[in-house]
């Protein structure tokens, strides 16, 4: 923590300012220009900043990512190998992007597992901007999923769209999914993190790297004993200006050490963008990719435009 001071504060100021911040943050050493802490907890850090920041003689104060996000940026749950392996190379999920009905969703699984996917997306909820577009199956998805796990023997990838969704996704699913919409979702991402899954956490559009890890916290604080972060872009809806930030990804691999999957899919909205994307975002140092495809892209109900074919998707794996 830094706390920058107003110019000319007196000898008294200062040390009525010592004497506050000791009683605020015991062990806190003024500075010549600031006051400085080595190290500090994120709940006695979050509560003492409003505070610290009314003192008399504060101009402001500045806390580092590690200081805001401990958890996330404690290492500790940089490394695991299941329910998928970070260790081998980078990890594919891949699948329609919402499951439509069963004989197509199982078609398709079969082939992405043939094309190198090493987990698939498992969408039986969606949120949509409309509320008359296509939703998802729901709860009449879960038996297709289950049985697109037990055939090919993949995990399943599925999105969490609601608090009251978790338990029952959990029973079938191994990742859960917070959508860039449910970023900023805190009791979505407490029911998650309660859960016992692996959960993956999308970047919301526009959030900056400090959010992103806020929600990574939440889940951390929650229990989430396996963390995937995910890059999703920012749609920006200009020919040829997809906005994957390769360089917010790395500095959250770099602070973090967390797996980080990057989203081509809805960064491009288109499926030949989505692909030159994806190789970019392997050659920028993403673990893995989170991808649209299937069998059909022509006639899918949602994200038709940008879901990659079967063959397209083999030439990402090298299959």
């Amino acid at each position: 923590m830094i706390i920058s001071l107003q110019k000319n504060l007196s000898a008294g100021n200062r040390r009525d300012l010592e004497a506050a911040l000791s009683r605020l943050l015991p062990g806190c050493v003024l500075r010549r220009k600031a006051a400085g802490l080595a190290a500090v907890l994120a709940e006695p850090a979050a509560d003492a900043v409003p505070l610290i920041e009314n003192l008399p003689g504060v101009a402001g104060v500045f806390l580092t990512e590690a200081e805001h996000c401990p958890l996330a940026c404690s290492g500790k749950h940089a490394s695991f190998s299941a329910p998928l392996n970070f260790g081998r190379g980078p990890v594919f999920i891949a699948g329609p992007c919402a499951v439509e009905d069963e004989g197509s969703y199982l078609a398709a699984a079969a082939a992405l597992k043939a094309a190198g996917a090493h987990a698939l997306r498992a969408a039986i909820f969606k949120p949509r901007s409309s509320p008359y577009a296509f939703q998802g199956i729901g709860w009449a998805g879960l038996k297709i999923i289950a049985k697109a796990k037990k055939s090919t023997g993949l995990p399943l990838v599925t999105e969490a769209t609601d608090t009251r969704q978790v338990e029952r996704l959990s029973s079938v699913c191994d990742v859960l999914q917070i959508g860039a919409r449910n970023m900023r979702n805190y009791e979505l991402l407490k029911e998650a993190g309660r859960s016992g899954r692996a959960v993956l956490l999308k970047r919301a559009m526009r959030a900056t790297l400090r959010e992103w890890l806020l929600s990574a916290e939440y889940l951390l604080r929650h229990g989430a004993k396996k963390l995937i972060l995910c890059e999703r872009g920012d749609s920006v809806f200009s020919p040829g200006c997809p906005a994957l930030d390769f360089k917010l990804m790395r500095e959250a691999k770099k602070l973090t050490r967390l797996p980080v999957l990057a989203d081509p899919s809805h960064a491009s909205r288109d499926r030949e963008v989505a692909k030159a994307l994806a190789l970019r975002a392997l050659r920028s140092g993403a673990d893995g990719l989170l991808v649209e495809a299937s069998l059909s892209p022509e006639t899918a109900l949602v994200d038709g435009r940008q879901t990659m074919t079967v063959d397209s998707f083999r030439a990402l794996t090298g299959k």
